[in-house]
């Protein structure tokens, strides 16, 4: 089988990883501890013993806010590059960037509305 030019290269370094990994795995399995205690298979609280059930429900509203925070996050960090080049992009890009912060605005206003920031 004739490779194309280039690929041997490509082909070796997969090959190499992949012994890589099997070496690695390989002796990380001959050097753990078999036997497993009891007491490193309880949850770790900061030191203290786990009074509760590690699996604990938590009330939506820290996700909503959660990702709230993170949407809005990401798409605040779409100001900056326009920042940088709003003078190149003239009065088009002064119009996108009011565009795209009304939009924004429209979701904060929304999801305020609905109490999605409210804190209780």
């Amino acid at each position: 089988m004739d490779m194309p030019a280039g690929y041997e290269y490509v082909a070796a370094f997969v090959i190499v990883g992949v012994l890589f990994l099997a070496v690695t795995f390989g002796l990380g399995r001959l050097v753990r501890p078999s036997r497993h205690d009891p007491s490193k298979l309880l949850p770790y609280e900061c030191g203290a013993d786990p009074f509760m059930p590690a699996w604990h429900q938590f009330n939506i509203r820290y996700y909503i806010y959660a990702l709230l925070f993170v949407l809005f996050d990401v798409e605040v960090a779409f100001l900056f590059p326009w920042a940088l080049a709003y003078r190149r992009l003239g009065w088009a890009g002064v119009l996108e960037m009011v565009l795209f912060v009304g939009i924004l605005a429209i979701g904060l206003i929304y999801a305020w509305r609905k109490g999605a920031l409210e804190w209780q």
